[in-house]
């Protein structure tokens, strides 16, 4: 997956990357780390875009969320218990 990174001067940096679907979700991480905005859109009506600002408490709730199930397999990986990952 490519992840692109796009300089906000005054602003912060946004990360963008598609979907299997061809959507975009892009994340603005602003400056001092105080909020992140998450941003989709939808390929089929360019009017149809979802906005959710989070602090930082929450983006890191909602980020533990998004990894825990493939954290949890990659801490349970036979290769990981034998040393070898």
């Amino acid at each position: 997956m490519k992840i692109e990174r796009k300089s906000l001067p005054g602003i912060g940096v946004r990360h963008t990357f598609a979907t299997a679907q061809g959507r975009r979700v892009g994340i603005v991480e602003y400056h001092g780390g105080d909020r992140r905005e998450v941003v989709h859109d939808d390929p089929d009506d360019p009017d149809r875009m979802v906005s959710l600002t989070l602090t930082r408490t929450e983006a890191i709730a909602l980020a533990t969320l998004l990894a825990s199930p493939e954290l949890a397999a990659l801490l349970a990986s036979p290769e990981l218990a034998a040393g070898t990952a």
